[in-house]
């Protein structure tokens, strides 16, 4: 089996996959981003997720990684050899793949979101990946494996902690959609501009895309916020939280 992870900002997201080319992901799980932890931590926490989803670490053969974090990279790279005996794959913006784009700076969960878009949805003239994760991103690539470009905004869970963190009398707001668009009470008022405003710039954002391309993107929604946006647009044409890590794999097989 292959076991993909995508190191980010907020969260480690893990997928294990069969090693074949089926895309379908048998297995995943988040644990938060922790740059303290040691070595020996990560060996154990590696092994206690593994007891809890039942997985037997002798059948993982393969792994691969993206980081956007090189601090934590090199620590899971060696924990994870440390159970496996295998040294880990790193891919990056620099590693085979038949995307063509030209940026110096392309950070890999980005990478991975457009060679996904261009493998799984290359039926579509032009794709755009909206990720809700530590940033928004949204990563547009057409139908020739062209990297159009990409667009970068605070996240809403930064948005909303340098929000309460800098308001007095403020407490932890729970991230869901109010029941009308004025709220009459912090909490509802706060909900009204992180949900609703968010929304609204990233339908704003996909309509100038359109506007600019002069054509209609196919909209995938993926990062750990996705389910909350999705149901309340139409501009998002299908949700799919383990997006990334299938391009994670994708990049693997390009590589090995």
């Amino acid at each position: 089996m292959l076991l993909t992870i995508n190191i980010g900002n907020s969260s480690l997201r893990f997928g294990l996959f069969d090693n074949n080319s089926n895309l379908e992901c048998n297995c995943s799980w988040i644990i938060n981003t922790n740059p303290h932890r040691s070595l020996d931590e990560y060996v154990l926490l590696f092994k206690n997720i593994y007891q809890q989803y039942g997985i037997l670490h002798k059948f993982i053969q393969n792994i691969v990684i993206g980081s956007v974090v090189p601090s934590l990279t090199n620590i899971v790279e060696q924990s994870l050899y440390e159970i496996h005996k295998i040294k880990p794959i790193i891919v990056d913006r620099n590693s085979a793949s038949p995307i063509k784009h030209y940026s110096h700076q392309l950070g890999t969960d980005l990478y991975a979101n457009a060679i996904a878009a261009y493998t799984l949805y290359n039926n579509r003239n032009t794709t755009l990946v909206v990720d809700f994760g530590t940033a928004l991103s949204l990563t547009c690539i057409d139908k020739h494996g062209n990297l159009q470009g990409i667009i970068i905004a605070p996240g809403v869970n930064s948005s909303l902690s340098a929000l309460i963190g800098n308001t007095a009398q403020l407490y932890q707001i729970e991230l869901k959609k109010p029941t009308s668009i004025l709220g009459l009470y912090t909490e509802t008022c706060i909900q009204s501009g992180i949900i609703y405003g968010y929304l609204s710039m990233v339908e704003g954002l996909i309509n100038r895309v359109n506007q600019e391309l002069k054509t209609n993107c196919f909209v995938i929604a993926t990062g750990g916020l996705s389910h909350i946006y999705t149901p309340l647009t139409k501009k998002i044409h299908i949700k799919d939280k383990l997006h990334t890590i299938k391009g994670l794999k994708i990049l693997f097989h390009w590589n090995h």
